[in-house]
């Protein structure tokens, strides 16, 4: 089954009875560590899903921010816990990228998670300054064939994903434009609404509100399909087909844990994604959700680290 076919079908995981371990699970608060700074989606999603899971499990289901390293700190203080179901990791993009931006890991990101599901992904947004003369995906690739090495680009820094995004969309359109690594994605965004840059593909939400108010024009989404908060928006696919990126977040437990407690958070985790208004407070925010079975998530997570190590290596793109 394609990638995009699993992830657009959603397709939820049934309850089954539990047996043995998981019959018990859990008799003590579980914690789920965040790789990223509190505040950003990753920790937002997390805290919201955990105060569900709260609800549901019966014990406290608590957020650690363990930022750092792109990701890194956090993995692997995950894949060395115990694999009991009481540490737990919100996997994001970072779990597809870091194997090939990094020439030294200490964990492997298929080998030492036992993957549970993906919660929610958001689109990029390729956007352009009102300046650029271009009302499509189609009609911003002429302009850069016409004009190689003088469009310019922004990213959150060297590997995020809105720099790979960039990088595969100059590799399938067969473009050169020039990559501007920021730390963070929030100057280069100002300079993108100054004219000093001209397009960028940047993940929902930030983007939202210098479109509506004009100051950034809005060509497409990354996703396969439109999406509900931008239903205007075409698929840059329609331009370039097969391309697709999505920044997603799922969860993960450490490699060896029980298949029953798998099976347990995986039940509990989709039931909270299908709660009005959890899903309300998503959409909100520009997040599709995702309740994936753990070998739907586990395939997807090997594609995405197949993808983008593609991209690395044509890119050059390297953290250290």
């Amino acid at each position: 089954m394609r990638r995009s076919a699993i992830l657009c079908s959603a397709i939820f995981a049934a309850s089954l009875p539990l047996h043995g371990h998981a019959q018990t699970y859990p008799v003590k608060p579980i914690r789920v560590i965040n790789a990223f700074a509190p505040g950003g989606a990753s920790d937002v999603v997390a805290r919201n899903f955990a105060a569900k899971l709260t609800e549901s499990l019966g014990q406290q289901v608590t957020v650690d921010d363990r930022p750092g390293a792109g990701g890194n700190i956090a993995a692997e203080l995950v894949a060395r816990s115990p694999a009991d179901g009481y540490t737990l990791l919100m996997g994001t993009f970072f779990l597809s990228t870091n194997p090939s931006l990094y020439s030294k890991m200490t964990y492997d990101s298929q080998k030492d998670f036992a993957p549970i599901s993906m919660v929610t992904a958001a689109p990029l947004i390729l956007c352009v300054h009102p300046s650029v003369p271009a009302k499509s995906t189609r009609e911003l690739v002429a302009l850069a064939k016409q004009h190689p090495g003088e469009l310019y680009f922004p990213s959150a820094g060297n590997g995020t994903s809105m720099h790979l995004a960039g990088e595969l969309f100059n590799m399938m359109t067969g473009i050169k434009t020039v990559h501007v690594p920021y730390k963070g994605s929030g100057p280069g965004v100002l300079d993108l609404v100054s004219g000093r840059l001209h397009f960028m593909l940047n993940p929902m939400p930030e983007p939202v509100p210098f479109i509506k108010s004009g100051k950034l024009r809005a060509l497409a989404t990354s996703t396969p399909n439109r999406i509900a908060a931008l239903p205007e928006l075409p698929p840059v696919a329609e331009a370039v087909p097969g391309y697709e990126v999505l920044t997603w977040q799922g969860l993960v437990a450490p490699a060896g844990t029980p298949a029953e407690v798998i099976k347990r958070l995986n039940s509990e985790l989709v039931k909270a994604l299908k709660n009005p208004e959890f899903e309300a407070r998503m959409r909100g925010m520009g997040l599709e959700l995702y309740g994936t079975t753990p070998e739907q998530f586990a395939q997807f997570i090997k594609d995405e680290n197949a993808k983008w190590a593609k991209v690395i290596k044509a890119t050059g793109a390297r953290i250290d």
